[in-house]
């Protein structure tokens, strides 16, 4: 057998045991994130919403994921996956309850906003399968965690409302949505009972300090303050679109304060930064311990061209198809623009497979430019074109989209094994970077020129991925007693 091939049906292996038991944790995460959306229609009638306040209440789900990517990050670095996996399935399972039983609008909004936190649930997983597989096989296990999983938002989509249906009267869709809760709390017991964080007389690293991701150099450490500074605007974005301005949801003196806020947040974490960094900083990196951190800022602009563009994508693609062509109903539309996501089941594992087996830099290149590529032909479909054939188009796109993704979190891990969870964070926020700057462009163009801009931006992209580093050799990580052990990233 290659040794970059998995058996998924060695339930005996316990790194496949682990891979399983982790990618059903992650879908659980978009099971729960995402199932308010296939009965957003109910809600809104249940609870009279006006098309505003849904529109809020959308925004609202992913605007915590960003800051909650980078602080699950930190825990997963300091306390394992397990533990902090176990804790985020249990903590969100009883937030969705909440969110179930609500009786205002008030409510729904407060805990659909406290949610968005599940959707850092994908770092955790990155650092426990990093822990368990080699560098060979790597690439191919984080794309089957990172396909499988994100599956569980289309899952979702397909089985809540039929739940709903099922059980009947005004209620359904509280029982639909509170028994995704229950079920994701009473897994996150089950996994802490049966996954460990590496494999048996394997030592789990950790970044010296906490509060901040460890640099080599200072150039790196302004670097990394500078990369800092997307992940605000785009929070700052969000504000804006709940402002009196936009939406309405918050007064002006709200978005005043969180404004405020967010450069007192940002003042803040520059200096857990400094105090992370500067006392090493000031004594030198030994060699053998430096990593380049253009390394992580290329796989973050990576993931905002492909993780960004695929979240923007998937919300607007429905109606994308139903004002492109005549004759379509809502229903036909969402089962065509459907393709898209179901394409991550094989895709991103895809990515994966073809880091390990051509590369991380040359996969990355060719995908990069295969995104760039697919969204400029979707950005030619009009209602001329047969129907199948931008389906097909469609598909074509989202194939490049989703191994992009899983060729990015292919190297994540290879980066400094110690700080992987970090990487992730930062890595997985600047995804839901760029699903805001892509939606924000959206709402002033029409949909041929933001597909062309998304395939613009892909070119840029992918002039950086030029300045990736393939990882060879080996990385020095530092036991607990002193003593250096290297670990094979080729």
């Amino acid at each position: 057998m290659s040794e970059s091939r998995i058996n998924l049906l060695d339930f005996k292996d316990p790194k496949i045991k682990t891979l399983h038991f982790t990618w059903f944790a992650f879908f659980l995460t978009f099971v729960v994130w995402f199932s308010h959306a296939p009965m957003l229609a109910v809600i809104k009638e249940a609870f009279d919403l006006t098309a505003q306040q849904v529109k809020a209440l959308m925004i609202l789900n992913v605007a915590m994921t960003i800051p909650a990517r980078i602080v699950i990050g930190i825990l997963v670095d300091k306390f394992g996956p397990r533990h902090v996996y176990s804790g985020l399935l249990v903590l969100s399972g009883a937030i969705c309850l909440l969110f179930a039983t609500a009786n205002s609008y008030e409510q729904l909004a407060l805990f659909r906003f406290l949610l968005g936190f599940v959707g850092a649930g994908f770092v955790i997983g990155i650092r426990m399968v990093g822990e368990w597989f080699p560098a060979k096989q790597v690439g191919l296990a984080e794309g089957i965690y990172g396909g499988w999983g994100n599956f569980g938002s289309a899952a979702g989509a397909m089985s809540l409302p039929i739940i709903a249906l099922m059980i009947g009267g005004d209620n359904g869709w509280r029982y639909a949505i509170g028994g995704t809760g229950v079920i994701a709390a009473i897994y996150g017991v089950i996994y802490f009972f049966n996954v460990r964080d590496t494999p048996k007389g394997s030592t789990y690293f950790k970044p010296k300090k906490s509060g901040g991701l460890e640099v080599s150099s200072w150039g790196d450490f302004w670097f990394l303050l500078a990369m800092n500074i997307p992940m605000y605007i785009a929070l700052a974005v969000l504000t804006w679109k709940l402002s009196p301005a936009n939406l309405g949801l918050l007064g002006d003196t709200a978005c005043t304060t969180i404004y405020v806020g967010l450069v007192a947040l940002y003042i803040f974490q520059s200096s857990q930064i400094w105090k992370v960094n500067h006392e090493h900083l000031k004594e030198g990196v030994p060699e053998m311990q430096r990593y380049k951190f253009k390394q992580v800022a290329i796989l973050n602009w990576a993931y905002f061209a492909t993780f960004g563009s695929e979240l923007a994508v998937v919300s607007m693609l429905p109606l994308f198809f139903l004002e492109t062509f005549d004759g379509l109903s809502p229903v036909q539309a969402g089962l065509l623009a459907s393709g898209f996501a179901f394409m991550n089941l094989a895709a991103r594992p895809g990515g994966g497979w073809m880091s390990d087996k051509f590369g991380r830099r040359k996969t990355m290149l060719i995908l990069i430019c295969g995104l760039g590529i697919g969204y400029f032909m979707l950005s030619q479909i009009n209602g001329a074109w047969w129907i199948p054939m931008a389906v097909i188009a469609t598909m074509c796109c989202s194939f490049f989209v989703q191994a992009g993704e899983g060729a990015v979190f292919a190297m994540v891990p290879l980066v400094q094994r110690r700080m992987t969870g970090q990487i992730a964070g930062m890595t997985g926020a600047f995804g839901n970077v760029g699903a805001v700057t892509y939606l924000t462009i959206l709402s002033f163009v029409d949909y041929s020129t933001f597909f062309m801009l998304i395939s613009a931006s892909a070119a840029l992209i992918f002039l950086l991925v030029i300045f990736l580093e393939e990882p060879k050799g080996k990385m020095a990580e530092i036991l607990p007693d002193g003593t250096v052990q290297l670990i094979d990233v080729t």
